[in-house]
């Protein structure tokens, strides 16, 4: 899920591309072509650093380009674990011919300055994946801390409303680990940030099922459903100039919550539902507490709103 085709990698901001420090290369340092003169340093020196693969092709081989783009996609994916080494046979046919390559195209990994392993053929990605995978080893447990304090800053910069900041951060994780979940979720809540609701509940409409279902991708769809119902309540000032006159209308005060809720006034939004709860446990089968418990789970268990609140609640319950 990274390069060109990849949705999560489009420029928000201007700059949701850009790296962090995550000890990945950029893509030109992952990919580049080599020569006879150069094979020596940049495949057979470079993999005593970390798995080189060498990508044997010619312009006239149509499997060489299909497994082109899915090969570099791969790579790219793997955040400088592996590197790929890209070799025209037709420029320079001496050092396949010495490998014994007959037919591309052809995958030789390199470690350690030797041949390790190989494929023939344009292989679909999953195959890719596991061959590099293999070469390279799983992400060592460095890079997920490393990735992970990641994601703690870029909540931090989002929370403070550095909207730019935290996207440039989680699309960076992205790039090394592209089936984040957090990191996904995290872009889609600075899209909602940036009023590019849209946006975010199309990228994740495209989530496979099994990311799809972690809490905090339900919590960025539940937070975009909250403010699209919140676009179709009215206006607040209208629902307070109602509620001045008649404090037990609880439909608008229901209503008023939600709202403040999507302008970030959590703790306004959570005393209107309360304030239901104390007068009437019955209005809407306890609909304010279930809108509560909602709020909740979008705000998240360590919320200084979510702790307040249901402080406030469990008076409210068991007093």
């Amino acid at each position: 899920m990274s390069g060109s085709d990849n949705p999560y990698n489009s420029a928000f901001g201007g700059q949701m591309t850009a790296s962090a420090n995550l000890n990945s290369a950029s893509a030109g340092n992952l990919v580049k072509d080599t020569t006879t003169a150069s094979f020596s340093s940049d495949v057979l020196e470079e993999s005593r650093n970390q798995p080189v693969l060498v990508d044997f092709w010619a312009p006239w081989c149509g499997p060489c380009k299909q497994l082109t783009p899915v090969i570099e996609k791969v790579v790219n994916e793997a955040a400088g674990r592996v590197k790929l080494v890209k070799m025209n046979i037709d420029d320079h046919p001496s050092i396949p011919g010495q490998l014994g390559i007959q037919s591309i195209p052809a995958v030789i990994a390199f470690a350690n300055g030797r041949p390790v392993d190989g494929f023939m053929g344009a292989l679909p990605e999953s195959q890719v994946r596991q061959f590099v995978e293999k070469v390279a080893g799983p992400a060592d447990a460095d890079q997920q801390a490393e990735i992970a304090a990641v994601i703690e800053q870029a909540a931090g910069l989002l929370a403070d409303g550095n909207i730019d900041g935290a996207g440039q951060l989680y699309g960076a994780v992205l790039q090394a680990d592209p089936e984040n979940a957090k990191a996904l979720a995290g872009l889609a809540q600075c899209m909602i940030a940036a009023g590019e609701h849209g946006r975010a509940r199309e990228m994740l409409a495209e989530l496979p099922d099994d990311i799809a279902k972690d809490a905090d991708i339900q919590a960025a769809l539940k937070k975009i459903e909250q403010i699209e119902e919140a676009r179709k309540l009215g206006d607040p000032a209208a629902l307070e100039h109602q509620l001045a006159l008649d404090p037990d209308n609880h439909a608008a005060r229901l209503n008023l919550a939600k709202i403040l809720n999507v302008e970030g006034r959590r703790e306004e939004a959570a005393d209107h539902l309360l304030m239901i709860m104390k007068r009437d446990r019955t209005f809407e089968d306890d609909g304010a507490r279930r809108q509560l418990v909602q709020f909740f789970e979008v705000w998240g268990p360590k919320d200084p709103a979510t702790i307040a609140a249901r402080r406030k609640l469990s008076s409210v319950l068991f007093s």
